[in-house]
């Protein structure tokens, strides 16, 4: 099969894109996951984000928003002091401040999935910028949703993040050309 070339060389990022990068999410658990571990890479890699996936679960209850938003400073100590864990204060407490604010898009659209699909009429956007040699790391798109995250509250989410998480939970089909999973439209 052939794939992206980020992911090639390494079982998990394989694995990783084989199987969940670009499908699209209807989750909002795996919404909130996929957000927060784009939160906790911000100046770091992907591959150790995926390495750390297990620790991630294990700190913040499998990305259950519900009891994130609800976390003392007794569980910002505890999550700081897991082993493996990336010891950023400010990245722990974007998480649980996000979890609050996440829930409020819920309460305002019946899911997190709704609103931000909402922005591609719930379809895929498939971009061929690979084909003409562009890779970029944000869009319109994702600057507007970003724009309008922020001032909902969120934290660590910028039009890059933004765009990640349009990739990873399918919104955006940014396949390489010669990729299998590439959609072709």
């Amino acid at each position: 099969m052939e794939r992206c070339d980020w992911c090639k060389g390494d079982k998990k990022m394989l694995e990783y894109h084989d199987k969940q990068w670009g499908i699209p999410v209807h989750d909002d658990i795996k919404h909130f996951e996929y957000i927060s571990l784009e939160v906790m890479q911000c100046g770091l890699n992907w591959k150790m984000m995926l390495d750390k996936r297990d620790i991630f679960n294990k700190c913040f209850d499998k990305f259950d928003y519900e009891k994130i938003s609800k976390y003392s400073e007794k569980k910002i100590i505890k999550i700081l002091d897991t082993e493996g864990m990336i010891k950023s204060r400010r990245k722990i407490e974007a998480i649980i401040n996000n979890a609050k604010a996440f829930k409020k898009i819920i309460d305002e659209f019946g899911s997190f999935d709704n609103y931000i699909w909402k922005y591609t009429d719930f379809k895929t956007l498939i971009y061929h910028k690979h084909t003409l040699g562009e890779y970029v790391t944000h869009n319109k798109l994702s600057d507007e949703i970003s724009k309008d995250l922020k001032k909902r509250g969120f934290k660590f989410l910028g039009s890059i993040t933004v765009y990640s998480h349009l990739q990873a939970c399918g919104m955006i089909n940014d396949h390489e050309p010669k990729c299998e999973r590439k959609i072709i439209q």
